[in-house]
């Protein structure tokens, strides 16, 4: 496992761009399966955009396994790159927004879909995927952050828009041990919400309440099956990770003019209830697409995560492994559910 125990200054280095780079590679067999690699491939092989990115740190998420496993619903062409998430310095540019050195990240768009993505020594990306990095905070945990915390603020910031406030009451959040779901314990907890976590992991108590969790139930509480199309209000919202059985009964038992954000679908693609709560209670359930946010919005939440949302001591949030290790173990853990946090692979 790489050292995480030190802070990392990184400092552009004007050098010639290489022939080749490093890169997780995905190939599909003739039986039908899928091999994972770590190849050395020609810098020509990414495709024609605008900026060239040398990434130095890239996030692991849930989408990140199921294209490495060849799921066809997230990426469809194989040979390929996962890594929906990048961040580094702009190695080459010829668009006028970004200047070579420049510290900057990506995260959603097409990048590790049908894009070669972040587990990548180098991405090629257009321009208007790119953010600068915003200030208070560095490329490491621009990457600890993430599509998660992104996802997470995305969530809150939507809430909130339709007037959640913390005077309402707690805020459940499901899934609360994974990427997703640490992130928005901490979030909430950091805007004033009282939280309450639903996991699975029993060891994961400790941890969820050093993010601000005030009240962690198992996630069998927050998984409804007596039918009833109401239950009694639990909290006055939710974030939920989980979709399926878990979103219905977070709407059932969430309190009148409560939101509830709908961002992962790990149990299930699909609900089944009535409209009563939203037509008796007031109930919102918001979609929350983090991949295709619009640019001004999208700045808007990382703003947030950088300054009044920023998280105390981020780095312990992050595992930091190799690329080797993403491909060999990583990727299988967060199929299992066996993360917590977040996992980082370090490029540079």
């Amino acid at each position: 496992m790489v050292d995480n125990s030190h802070e990392f200054h990184l400092n552009p280095i004007q050098m010639t761009l290489p022939s080749t780079y490093r890169a997780l590679w995905i190939e599909e067999q003739p039986d039908g399966t899928f091999k994972r690699s770590i190849a050395t491939l020609p810098l020509e092989n990414l495709p024609e955009n605008e900026v060239l990115i040398r990434v130095h740190f890239a996030g692991l998420n849930y989408k990140d396994a199921l294209s490495a496993t060849g799921h066809k619903g997230i990426t469809r062409k194989f040979p390929h790159t996962p890594g929906v998430d990048a961040a580094g310095w702009v190695a080459h540019s010829t668009s006028d927004s970004f200047q070579e050195g420049q510290e900057v990240l990506v995260t959603g768009y097409d990048l590790g879909m049908n894009t070669f993505g972040g587990f990548s020594e180098y991405v090629r990306v257009p321009a208007e995927w790119i953010i600068p990095l915003p200030e208070g905070i560095n490329l490491r945990e621009a990457m600890v952050l993430g599509t998660a915390a992104f996802t997470a603020g995305l969530s809150l910031t939507k809430m909130e828009r339709m007037g959640q406030n913390p005077s309402q009451g707690p805020v459940l959040v499901t899934g609360a041990s994974g990427g997703v779901g640490s992130m928005a314990v901490a979030i909430l907890a950091l805007a004033g919400y009282e939280v309450i976590a639903s996991t699975g992991s029993k060891d994961a108590h400790e941890f969820l309440k050093s993010l601000g969790a005030s009240t962690i139930i198992d996630r069998e509480e927050a998984n409804d099956n007596s039918g009833r199309p109401l239950l009694r209000s639990r909290w006055a919202g939710a974030i939920d990770t989980v979709g399926g059985n878990t979103l219905v009964t977070a709407v059932k038992a969430c309190s009148r003019k409560g939101s509830v954000a709908a961002c992962g679908l790990v149990a299930s693609h699909e609900i089944q209830m009535t409209v009563y709560p939203f037509l008796l209670n007031g109930i919102n359930l918001l979609g929350v697409d983090s991949a295709e946010t619009d640019r001004p919005l999208r700045l808007e939440v990382w703003k947030k995560l950088s300054g009044d949302w920023r998280i105390p001591q981020i780095d312990r949030l992050g595992e930091l492994c190799s690329l080797e290790e993403i491909s060999a173990t990583q990727i299988d853990r967060i199929l299992a559910g066996n993360t917590r946090g977040r996992v980082v692979a370090k490029l540079a």
